[in-house]
């Protein structure tokens, strides 16, 4: 069995031309056509937090919004949201605090496909190296003390621009990153900002940054995608 992903950081719907377009948003998910998605800047940075994405529209796509929001107009934490396809099964989601100066955080879930368990977060790191080292930490912390173990993905908004150094090392040998090119800004791409990480049991099927007419102005960070193998029982 074969898994879509795809992280995505939509900067509150705020493409190059200043415009808050969520439908252009959306629009851009249906290109991707993930199984799951993680989203960055999801939601408001002020007052009530609101989804920047509405719930309506979101009802109308094949995504269901996992359940990981402390305020009642939110679809997520701190703007990390995850949407599954509909037909994945979620078992348990929850938010993740992290170490931070400013409002950062993680959201996890455990999720069934098809009878295969898996585990998924995603997350926007910190723009210091020493506060996204703590934060990553914090992350693979969770995971270890998880249960039930399975195979798990790490993706997001790493804010990271060294490819193999930095903050990323809190990953250990078994982990495998994934960088499929550079996403930000949209415009002209130089920073590889958006990643994700996979435990050891995956296969990668391939890996893209998705390039569209609309991807380049929904957002100043281009989404990327990996499909993934489930490994055999």
């Amino acid at each position: 069995m074969q898994l879509k992903f795809a992280s995505y950081n939509i900067h509150k719907a705020v493409g190059v031309d200043r415009k808050r377009d969520p439908l252009r948003i959306i629009a851009v998910l249906r290109e991707i056509d993930a199984d799951v998605i993680a989203l960055q800047e999801a939601d408001l940075r002020f007052g009530e937090r609101a989804s920047v994405l509405p719930r309506a529209a979101l009802q109308d796509t094949d995504w269901k919004v996992v359940d990981v929001a402390r305020r009642p107009r939110s679809i997520g934490w701190h703007g990390n949201a995850l949407l599954v396809r509909r037909g994945i099964e979620i078992v348990r989601s929850q938010a993740l605090v992290l170490p931070m100066l400013e409002p950062r955080g993680a959201v996890c879930a455990d999720l069934v496909a098809k009878g295969a368990h898996f585990r998924v977060v995603g997350m926007h790191l910190d723009l210091s190296g020493f506060r996204r080292r703590d934060q990553l930490h914090a992350v693979i912390d969770h995971l270890a003390a998880a249960r039930p173990k399975c195979p798990e993905v790490v993706m997001g908004d790493y804010n990271q621009w060294q490819i193999s150094r930095g903050a990323i090392r809190a990953f250990d040998k078994g982990w495998r990153m994934l960088a499929p090119g550079p996403t930000f800004p949209s415009g002209r791409p130089i920073g590889r900002l958006d990643r994700m990480a996979i435990s050891p049991s995956w296969q990668v099927m391939d890996q893209h940054v998705h390039r569209s007419a609309l991807s380049h102005v929904a957002s100043d960070h281009l989404p990327v995608t990996a499909r993934l193998g489930m490994p055999k029982k």
